[in-house]
């Protein structure tokens, strides 16, 4: 149950519709089904493991779109079971589910592994070579700014 309106905010700003959209859905109160742990295995390495026990890889899709990373677990129905029994209590969790991930700038996913339960996400931020910060050589005075043969012959006619 949220407590405060972001509404005169969205009427009075430009810009901000991302970070009012992600207000309004951490105020949500979306449930936590199912859990997850989001993990740094190296320096532009991550992991996001997901608790899916009770599904099978072809019931669990992943797809990476832009910079969202959606991870869906649908259940399908077994009508052909061998045994016809009646469930008594349900204490283990067999819903659809719907989980979405706001992935950062360059950040790609890697690997995707189903084990003991967990589905496990790996990412990894590349960052192009035009991005990354490069070193600028400074040239000393003695050497002055070179000259360019062309523009120095057209200058003189």
């Amino acid at each position: 149950m949220r407590t405060f309106d972001l509404t005169p905010f969205y009427r009075s700003t430009v810009g901000f519709d991302r970070l009012f959209s992600l207000l309004d859905q951490a105020s949500d109160g979306s449930p936590g089904y199912p859990p997850y742990n989001i993990e740094r295995t190296g320096e532009n390495a991550y992991r996001i493991s997901v608790a899916v026990s009770g599904f099978a890889q072809n019931e669990l899709s992943i797809v990476a779109k832009e910079n969202t990373l959606t991870i869906k677990g649908e259940k399908v129905a077994n009508e052909n079971s061998k045994e016809k029994s009646e469930v008594l209590y349900r204490g283990i969790a067999a819903r659809t589910f719907e989980r979405v991930f706001q992935l950062a700038d360059f950040v790609v996913v890697k690997n995707a592994s189903l084990e003991n339960g967990l589905l496990h996400v790996d990412l990894v931020r590349e960052i192009p070579e035009a991005k990354k910060p490069r070193s600028i050589p400074i040239a000393s005075g003695a050497q002055g700014a070179p000259v360019i043969e062309g523009s120095a012959e057209k200058a003189a006619a």
